[in-house]
């Protein structure tokens, strides 16, 4: 790549070509490595865009200053462009067909001893990298993630406005918002005793945009939430593609999003599948009966499937007590084609006993004197007929293995989609490179809240309810199964297991909203005091609209296939959310909190 020639450089350090050779040229840099071969010394250097070798002859007056110099010093290099023979090019750089001849050099800035190395990118420790984050940013593979960073966002912007989305930008300082995290708060100096909050996300603003007629809007929006970290989300912000559209269905905003993200992935797939533009639409239910999860990576082939009729009444009696006791009791299977062996067995049920499980049962197929036979304890208890039918409904053979997972369904289900993606994993039966996405839709707006005896919201309450509004508000709390039965307009999009982003088409009218949360028990009073304001725009005009937020963070991630976000994160915090580098968060002074009119009230120091 080219840039402005100035003083310090007619070339950077990855632009010198075979067409360059008899040019004299001036480059800077670091000095990344430093090389002594038979006398010559060779220096590569360094910069944003590459990496030119640069040599040196004993005589040369610059060569014992060079041969002292720590590597990433900075220094400006000026010299003739040479060929470099043919059993010495190095067909791994761009720049590799040539070399600098050095003769001049002027040393800009001298390095310490470093605290980690550049050159071989060794792994270090955390603290040692978020400390000295901008030494680690040197490093070959850090700094091209985050190059594609700034060329995928660059892309997004650029895929949105083409679908005719305007970028507007929302306050940072605002009020506290009910998004389910703690919120940072922001003393204000000249409202005594009053607090900002900084946005969990731009939730009311964009919907209050919609109210403000604003058609189609779009943000590379910065979100703030006071929360533990995580490998998948950065510990106190991370950035997120937040949009909202006016006069849509839930089918609408499918069809902006599909070929934002299908366009994006296949951009900078580097050889890696992408779904096609219609993703995969699955209903939550069979997400969670399926795949034992709202985010099923379908990269992994199985399938989870009922086999409670199997166990009933059977010989088997810890299943089929269970089932006697309690109608909702249900068995599930967990197909292992190639599994077929007591060692992989006993290894699931290893791994079943640290989830904390009393084990994992199962069941392997062998054959035996050209007879098919089922293996284990549990075949033996339920008998032949019974588990010729589990592997018929399953469609398993000879060599193959399946698992099984007992009980309630709520309480099973994320263990039962554990053990299906440890079995995949295993047996090596998942798909590689590829990018699968789908839709999870049709979530519950309402479930059954046991220890309060009473109905809650299940995901989010501010959607709209799958029924005519005119319906809905005919409804009342004796319609108790009606109302645990309805489906909200809510959908979340999952790539290979990762939830990139919920989304729902907004509850837009104040009478609805306010029966919605009638039903959950909360009164009028209550939600005019929590959301009054947004009550409020909705009563002068407000048109239906929906909208959704993909991570931005977790496409990065993907899409550089890293499983830890300081891996595309230029600054990003340590596990305790502090900044190592710049020593954040701190004690503030006394006249600050004068200022603020605040007295710190630290907790306890533990005895023992």
């Amino acid at each position: 790549m080219s840039v402005t020639k100035t003083h310090w450089r007619t070339h950077t350090c990855g632009e010198l070509r075979k067409t360059d050779v008899g040019n004299d040229v001036t480059i800077s840099g670091w000095v990344h490595r430093k090389r002594d071969h038979g006398g010559l010394l060779f220096i590569d250097l360094r910069d944003h865009y590459g990496l030119t070798q640069c040599v040196l002859e004993p005589d040369s007056e610059h060569f014992a200053r060079l041969e002292r110099l720590r590597v990433e010093s900075v220094v400006t290099l000026t010299g003739k462009v040479v060929a470099r023979s043919e059993d010495t090019v190095n067909k791994n750089l761009p720049t590799g067909e040539v070399e600098l001849r050095v003769e001049g050099l002027t040393v800009q800035s001298e390095a310490e001893e470093l605290p980690l190395a550049v050159f071989g990118e060794p792994d270090w420790a955390e603290e040692v990298r978020l400390k000295h984050r901008y030494i680690d940013l040197r490093r070959e593979s850090l700094h091209k993630r985050i190059v594609l960073r700034s060329k995928i966002i660059d892309s997004i912007r650029r895929r949105m406005i083409e679908q005719n989305f305007v970028e507007y930008q929302t306050p940072i300082l605002t009020a506290s918002s009910p998004e389910g995290a703690r919120d940072y708060l922001v003393p204000s100096r000249i409202h005594p005793g009053k607090f900002y909050a900084l946005p969990q996300a731009p939730q009311q603003f964009k919907q209050l945009i919609m109210v403000s007629g604003f058609d189609r809007y779009f943000q590379i929006a910065p979100c703030f939430r006071d929360e533990d970290a995580r490998a998948d989300r950065a510990p106190g912000e991370f950035y997120q593609l937040d949009m909202e559209m006016s006069f849509v269905d839930q089918e609408d905003v499918f069809g902006v999003i599909e070929p934002v993200l299908a366009g994006l992935f296949r951009e900078f797939a580097d050889g890696r599948e992408v779904s096609d533009d219609a993703f995969a639409r699955i209903p939550y239910a069979e997400a969670i009966r399926t795949y034992g999860s709202d985010k099923p990576d379908l990269r992994n082939p199985l399938k989870i499937q009922a086999v409670t009729e199997h166990f009933a009444g059977s010989g088997f009696k810890v299943f089929a007590g269970m089932i006697e006791k309690n109608a909702g009791v249900e068995v599930w299977a967990i197909p292992a084609p190639t599994g077929g062996s007591r060692a992989f067995c006993d290894r699931m049920n290893s791994w079943a006993q640290k989830e904390g499980q009393p084990g994992l049962g199962y069941i392997f197929w062998r054959e035996e004197g050209g007879q098919l036979e089922g293996a284990g304890p549990i075949a033996k208890n339920i008998g032949e007929a019974r588990t010729d039918a589990i592997r018929n409904q399953l469609g398993l053979k000879a060599g193959d293995a399946v698992f099984f997972v007992a009980g309630v369904p709520k309480d099973m289900y994320a263990f039962a989609g554990r053990a299906r993606d440890i079995v995949g994993r295993e047996l090596d039966l998942c798909e590689k490179n590829v990018f699968k996405f789908c839709w999870i839709v049709d979530f519950p707006m309402y479930e059954w809240n046991e220890d309060e005896k009473k109905i809650d919201f299940s995901h989010n309450p501010f959607s709209m309810p799958q029924m005519e509004a005119e319906a809905f508000m005919a409804l009342d709390k004796a319609d108790h199964d009606t109302l645990l039965g309805l489906k909200a307009w809510q959908y979340d999009i999952v790539c290979n297991g990762v939830e990139l982003s919920s989304g729902a088409i907004r509850n837009h009218r104040p009478d609805v909203m306010l029966k919605a949360f009638e039903f959950a028990g909360y009164g009028p009073e209550v939600v005019e005091e929590a959301f009054g304001g947004m009550l409020n725009a909705f009563r002068y005009g407000a048109p239906p609209h929906g909208g959704i937020a993909p991570g931005v963070d977790r496409i990065v991630m993907l899409l550089a296939g890293v499983e830890n976000l300081r891996e595309i994160v230029m600054f990003p915090k340590d596990q305790q959310a502090r900044d190592l580098m710049m020593n954040a968060p701190a004690y503030p002074e006394a006249r600050q909190l004068r200022e603020l009119h605040l007295r710190t009230v630290l907790p306890e120091a533990k005895k023992g």
